[in-house]
């Protein structure tokens, strides 16, 4: 898979020096987000567009409480926007930082 280069190293090197306690904390919040498997198999689903949470349930074989309660949480953490479409909620990947984030993990665990 070949990961665009989003930073170059001069921007990698001013993200790092510059960098404060309550930022570190924010980060590492960030990184227990990705520590969930179900929370990841949601955002794995989401790069193939909008979907509403049935449509969710399906593709991972889960029940609707379980889906629900993880894209609260990816929604808090900014990773999932939702809007509303009629009566139901559609959720999408808040950005394309989510994807390059899991692409720069899923070059690293293959090295």
């Amino acid at each position: 898979m070949e990961i665009p280069k989003v930073y170059d190293e001069e921007k990698i090197e001013h993200i790092i020096k510059n960098v404060t306690e309550t930022e570190l904390c924010d980060l590492a919040e960030l990184f227990k987000i990705f520590g969930d498997s179900t929370r990841i198999k949601i955002l794995y689903d989401l790069f193939d567009g909008e979907k509403n949470v049935t449509e969710i349930c399906e593709d991972l074989e889960m029940n609707q409480s379980a889906v629900s309660h993880q894209l609260k949480i990816l929604r808090t953490s900014r990773l999932v926007s939702a809007r509303r479409a009629g009566k139901a909620m559609v959720y999408a990947l808040a950005d394309d930082h989510v994807k390059t984030i899991i692409a720069m993990g899923k070059e690293h665990i293959e090295e």
